[in-house]
């Protein structure tokens, strides 16, 4: 059963990046305007695609800074459940309070730390947006995947030659060939590209 977004605290939140996030340095002032298209739909377009984050999943954001996507896919799809993970203090703080304030906390954890240090937490979807470089993002990311879970990448118009240059790297960490997608959505002036990985058996 789909869910609804929740659109009040998708604002709260929007109203919280354009002032604190900004005053922290987790948003640059010059995003302050294109907040709504080029951060928060532009993660939120990924939550309406129930194949990339099917019901009830467990997901692993890392290098979250703001909180996105994770924060956002939270408030667009209750039935997640959301670890958000973030090395450096102030950032994670930021986190941990707007969670609070969001009044997700139930279903919204934060830890402080790097991807390469959680040796015992796994997920259906592991997520980053705007953290590294492909190469670097599958080392990080695949031993935080479940057997039959999913890397879904939030990533920009050079996707494809990242993909390219990844392709021996993907098959000796036991993934499929990555599928890139584009994701439109209402008030997106362009598509949200997602390169998204499973397994080499589940493909």
């Amino acid at each position: 059963m789909k869910q609804a977004a929740d659109l009040p605290k998708l604002a709260e939140y929007g109203e919280i990046l354009a002032t604190r996030g900004i005053e922290h340095g987790l948003i640059g002032p010059r995003e302050r305007d294109r907040l709504w298209e080029r951060h928060l739909l532009n993660c939120a377009v990924v939550a309406t695609d129930y194949e990339l984050l099917p019901t009830e999943s467990t997901v692993i954001d890392v290098g979250s800074g703001a909180g996105l996507p994770g924060i956002i896919w939270a408030l667009c799809r209750p039935d997640l459940r959301v670890t958000l993970v973030e090395s450096l203090l102030r950032r994670s703080q930021f986190l941990v309070d707007v969670v609070a304030e969001l009044g997700i906390a139930s279903r919204v954890d934060v830890i402080r730390g790097r991807a390469e240090e959680l040796t015992d937490l796994r997920a259906d979807v592991v997520t980053a947006r705007a953290v590294a470089p492909l190469p670097r993002l599958l080392l990080w990311l695949r031993p935080l995947m479940h057997t039959d879970g999913q890397l879904v990448l939030l990533k920009g118009d050079k996707a494809a030659a990242e993909v390219a240059v990844t392709v021996e790297l993907a098959t000796s960490l036991g993934l499929g060939q990555a599928q890139i997608m584009q994701i439109a959505g209402e008030g997106l002036n362009q598509p949200t590209t997602v390169v998204r990985y499973r397994q080499h058996d589940a493909v």
